[in-house]
This record gives C-alpha cells, structure tokens and sequence, in this order.
C-alpha cells in the first residue's frame, strides 16, 4: 500500500481490526520513509448485480437510486434519515446476497414496498402509485383498503 503523503510503496501494518461490523477490516499503517501513519480499510468486492426491467433492458443495481426513490417516498414526511439508510443497507444486502447475478426489477420493487409498508403508509402509497402504475382511482382505493383492513366498510 502507498503512503498517502509521500508515495512511499513500503509500509508497515501496526494494527489490524474488525470493522463496520465484521464487513471489512480496518488497518492501522505506518509509512518507514515519512514516519506517517494513516488507515486503510479492506472490504470484500461487492458482486455486479443486474436489475431485469419491465421491457426487458438491464441496468447495473444502483445503491444510489435505489436511496433516491426511498427519499422521495419519504419526502416531507418525518421519516428518520436513518430509518431510510437502514432499509437502504437491508435491501442491498438482500440483492448482494443473491445467488443469481440478475434479479426482475419487479422483485426489487416488492422489497422497497416491504420496508416503506413497515416505515411509512403514506410514503408506501406513493411508492406503490408510481411503481404498480395505477390506471384509475378504484385500482388506488383496492391498494390503500390492502393497507388498512376493516377500514373500508367504516362511514364517516
């Protein structure tokens, strides 16, 4: 490894440690030409995941779009930035964990909808009304009579 500060190629690791919860390894190193120290972190090289669209074309899995379509569910809404990243991390875990290198966008789709249903109804309305197309508002009121049973038959 290089030093940062001076280039050096030969440096020493003083320290090695578990970290970001045994997902990577954190090193400790010490450069023998500056005298510098500096970390370095060793994570395991995450496999290429294709998403399969609906008309077929693939797409590389994209964290940050995957992270993007959570927010504007949420969006003026008071979801925690960290319960959004939490259900971020476990749903790519999930698709990294995969056998298969591809994977329906429709699969990924349903995952999304599992952690808003848990998170946030409003925010997993507004994901479901762009994600299962609605073509009129009886499809919108089938889907919101699913999140609240028994609701449907009450008169206000």
């Amino acid at each position: 490894m290089k030093c940062p500060y001076c280039g050096n190629p030969k440096t020493k690791v003083i320290d090695s440690r578990s970290a970001d919860e045994g997902t990577a390894i954190r090193r400790r190193r010490h450069c023998g030409g500056c005298g510098s120290r500096f970390t370095t972190f060793e994570r395991r090289e995450k496999a290429a995941m294709v998403i399969v669209k609906r008309d077929d074309t693939r797409e590389p899995f994209d964290r940050e779009k995957l992270a993007t379509g959570l927010h504007k569910a949420c969006s003026k809404r008071e979801v925690p930035e960290a319960v959004i990243e939490r259900a971020v991390d476990e749903i790519e875990e999930k698709v990294m964990k995969r056998q298969e290198n591809e994977m329906p966008a429709s699969e990924l789709g349903d995952m999304v909808m599992e952690r808003l249903r848990n998170i946030d109804e409003i925010a997993y309305l507004r994901f479901a009304s762009v994600y299962k197309r609605f073509d009129d508002v009886s499809e919108f009121q089938k889907e919101l009579g699913e999140l609240m049973p028994g609701q449907e038959d009450r008169k206000e």
